[in-house]
């Protein structure tokens, strides 16, 4: 079981930070997804999308994100969060899409959020898109 300290270096050892092809990091998304971290009672998940000027530079933002809830003993410290960040120009049909799913909305298994997502436009749309880059990260929120 790996820890929380230990999940970026392991999700970007699972997903060249180079590639492009989402869907790849999507299924590898899926499956680090129901994966156990330590000291982990629920597993967070969401999908968010939307254009967004974090930078000074209007981009669309194409984001799977695991976040993880921190104790140091028995008391809560912090929460953290896995970004797998795909960044595209935004086009006029990517500037229409704003979306954002937590896993917590659904009822059961993991695989109804994960079949929600993929039923969605915004995560079918940006699909024919070529991105600019993926961003793997992990900050503290």
């Amino acid at each position: 079981m790996i820890s929380v300290n230990e999940t970026e270096s392991y999700l970007k050892n699972k997903i060249s930070e180079n590639t492009k092809d989402i869907m790849k990091v999507w299924e590898v998304f899926k499956a680090f997804g129901k994966e156990q971290v330590e000291g982990e009672d629920e597993i967070a998940l969401l999908f968010q999308c939307g254009v967004y000027d974090f930078t000074g530079e209007e981009l669309f933002y194409f984001d799977f994100v695991r976040q993880f809830t921190i104790y140091e003993g028995e008391e809560y410290s912090r929460m953290e969060q896995l970004h797998c960040e795909f960044v595209f120009e935004p086009t006029e049909e990517l500037r229409k899409l704003e979306t954002s799913l937590m896993y917590f909305d659904y009822e059961g298994d993991v695989e109804n959020f994960y079949s929600e997502v993929e039923s969605l436009e915004e995560f079918r749309i940006p699909l024919k898109y070529q991105p600019l880059r993926l961003e793997l990260y992990q900050e503290e929120v």
